[in-house]
């Protein structure tokens, strides 16, 4: 028997129902032996956030005012839950309890990891599984950084008493006890790092959607989903806007080799997408692409002076400009004798006068042009390395959608080509990309 981690997302765990389909997924499964899920999302569009309502609790608290009658409409979800699915438990008391801790801690991290909490608890009820506490196994050192080494020795050891247990996500502890969160979307962390500790096959993140798309949706109609992907084409993806899973989740299950799958729970037939370490030799689909993703609102700092590629230092006092005035750079497209710049708009809002300022005095250049509205789209594949003409397909599709490129980037991998476009071209050039590679 091989063991599987899943991690159900706050729509997944939403209401009553969405439990009975997570049980019905996990019970379909032998091989499933941990659960860890987030706090209850959205039922409506209407509808709030249990994580959301927990943090506008701590706000009252820490004015001095009350949150008992914000605290009832949490209180409200979770008994509807335990009262539609029969529980035996006493969950009036466990919200009291958290009622009340929420307002002596005054801390937001641990009033925000209670939505968590409490669902972790009564699917432990539902399931008639363990419960291990996050606040015990998933540690941070005394600056609020993640222990990965220390959290997997302490997680691995505890596993080892439970063969089937529910672990709330998005949550830890520092050294000293005190409950400490991830970022918002933290729960696909935790879900990875259970996985390593248990050494699962396959670490399953179970959401909304039937895996990764090959473009967004909202742009493209009706785009394909991504049967197989590595987790470097996933890196690339999520770094370009793909929002699917969690950035930082992929590195615990990358490390340990494990294999995530991304499915769908409202459609468990749905085979989602796997990522895995390396592609397999004859993918499915048979893409020279595997994806497109893209982000707007960049500037484009080009930098221009003859013999520049002959002067020792130039391009180190070019990115010293930027680090002296905390700025960070995208991508870095050079010539002979041109040096460009791509850096996102937010970072220059107060310091672009500064930046150029020093560039000028520190490197003399023959001219500097700033173009704003900018967008970068990432094609992003394996095959694309080995198919001859993929960068002329790409190219020409862009040139009959009338695009005009405004900068061209590509890794040593050959994994990805990026461009710089206009950013009111962003939408056409998506559709164009995508139309001249995939096949309906």
């Amino acid at each position: 028997m091989g063991i599987k981690v899943a991690k159900f997302g706050g729509s997944s765990l939403a209401d009553a129902e969405h439990f009975r389909k997570v049980k019905a997924i996990v019970q379909s499964d032998p091989d499933y032996c941990y659960v860890v899920p987030s706090a209850p999302g959205k039922r409506h569009d209407a509808d709030e956030k249990i994580t959301d309502l927990l943090y506008q609790c701590h706000r009252l608290v820490e004015r001095g005012k009350s949150h008992e009658e914000l605290f009832q409409k949490i209180a409200d979800r979770y008994e509807q839950i335990a009262r539609e699915l029969e529980l035996d438990f006493d969950v009036t008391g466990m919200l009291l309890e958290t009622s009340d801790a929420i307002r002596r801690y005054k801390n937001p991290d641990f009033a925000a990891s209670r939505g968590e909490y409490m669902n972790g608890v009564l699917l432990s009820k539902y399931l008639g599984w363990d419960f291990i506490d996050a606040q015990d196994v998933i540690k941070f050192d005394r600056q609020g950084s993640f222990a990965a080494e220390w959290t997997n020795e302490v997680l691995t050891e505890a596993l080892k008493n439970h063969p089937r247990a529910v672990i709330p996500g998005f949550y830890g502890s520092y050294p000293n006890g005190d409950v400490h969160t991830f970022s918002r979307g933290g729960s696909d962390i935790s879900g990875a790092i259970v996985a390593r500790a248990a050494k699962a096959d396959v670490y399953v993140n179970w959401t909304d959607v039937s895996g990764f798309m090959m473009a967004d949706p909202r742009i493209v109609k009706n785009p394909k989903v991504i049967r197989e992907l590595s987790y470097a084409e996933l890196r690339e993806l999520s770094y370009m806007g793909a929002t699917v899973l969690h950035e930082d989740a992929i590195f615990p299950v990358h490390k340990a080799g494990i294999p995530t799958n991304i499915r769908n729970t409202n459609a468990p037939q749905d085979p989602g997408t796997m990522i895995v370490m390396k592609p397999s030799p004859h993918r499915e689909d048979a893409q020279v692409i595997t994806g497109i993703a893209g982000h707007k609102n960049f500037t484009l700092l080009s930098i221009e002076k003859a013999m520049m590629n002959a002067e020792l230092g130039f391009g180190r006092r070019v990115l010293q400009a930027l680090e002296d005035f905390g700025v960070s750079f995208e991508h870095l497209p050079t010539g002979i004798d041109t040096m460009s710049v791509v850096i996102a708009d937010k970072e220059l809002v107060t310091r672009k006068d500064q930046i150029i300022q020093r560039i000028q005095q520190t490197c003399q250049p023959d001219s500097i042009e700033i173009s704003a509205g900018i967008a970068l789209i990432a094609t992003v594949g394996h095959g694309m390395s080995s198919k001859p003409g993929t960068a002329a397909k790409l190219f020409t599709a862009l040139y009959e959608a009338g695009v005009n490129i405004r900068m061209i980037d590509q890794g040593s991998s050959e994994m990805n080509i990026i461009v710089g476009i206009n950013i009111e071209d962003f939408e056409t050039a998506m559709n164009a990309i995508y139309k001249a590679f995939v096949k309906d």
